[in-house]
């Protein structure tokens, strides 16, 4: 199952964590109450096509959302896409709304918005779960790049 690969990972990961579990939600604002968090503290990974077979995963706060320009310029290419919802399960192992950086079957590059910080809530691999870890330890068990790649919703 998809949530004990993410929790696996996490453990792995050598990092403070906790999972956090919720019913459906219609909206991020529920999802992020549901965690007893802000919104801005519940962080999207987002999975973007550089070239066939080449992903990276986006961390954006979740009142934010990806600056395309922004996010090209520090890739340094000139055209990115969102794959649709079947070509990110082959990449990532997890489906749309339960993504997350920790256990996905390919370890792409994580990039993660200059804005995430202090505790924070990722996709936990299954629906109504999330991972609360502290920014600081997923940016650095994550190898991530961290930089200005959101804007205003």
């Amino acid at each position: 199952m998809s949530e004990e690969r993410a929790v696996a990972a996490v453990e792995a990961a050598g990092i403070a964590y906790e999972v956090t579990r919720h019913g459906p939600v219609g909206s991020l604002a529920e999802a992020a109450a549901a965690r007893g968090i802000a919104p801005s503290q519940l962080v999207k990974t987002l999975v973007v096509r550089r070239a066939d077979d080449d992903f990276v995963f986006v961390l954006v706060p979740g009142d934010r959302t990806i600056s395309w320009p922004k996010l090209r310029q520090l890739l340094g290419v000139s055209r990115l896409s969102m794959p649709d919802a079947a070509i990110a399960l082959e990449a990532t192992g997890y489906e749309r709304g339960t993504i997350t950086p920790f256990g996905s079957v390919r370890a792409w590059p994580v990039v993660v918005d200059e804005r995430v910080s202090g505790d924070i809530s990722v996709g936990g691999g299954a629906h109504g779960v999330g991972l609360k870890v502290a920014a600081t330890d997923l940016i650095a068990a994550l190898d991530a790049q961290v930089a200005d790649v959101s804007e205003p919703q």
